[in-house]
């Protein structure tokens, strides 16, 4: 599903409007990025949690010439799913 269809399928079920279902799309992950950049955890209880974790620096390969690199440490952004949002997917 792209952001688009995301939007147009709020939009729907709220009965908002495309143009108000956008701004609150693109509210809602621009407060995520930036709780994220923060070092804050975003916790949307039953769907899952938002949060960052600290990666260790190591050694990679090239996959297109196969020439070994060194991949410095960096954070990752990553979600946990919920016990709800789990239940839901696998039926």
């Amino acid at each position: 599903m792209t952001k688009s269809e995301l939007v147009e399928e709020i939009s729907r079920k709220t009965g908002f409007t495309l143009k108000d279902t956008s701004t609150f799309v693109n509210a809602f992950t621009e407060v995520i990025t930036e709780a994220l950049a923060k070092g804050r955890n975003v916790t949307l209880t039953g769907f899952g949690k938002f949060y960052v974790r600290d990666r260790a620096g190591r050694e990679g390969i090239n996959p297109s010439t196969g020439e070994k690199i060194q991949i410095k440490p960096h954070k990752a952004p990553l979600f946990k799913a919920g016990a709800v949002l789990k239940e839901k997917v696998n039926g």
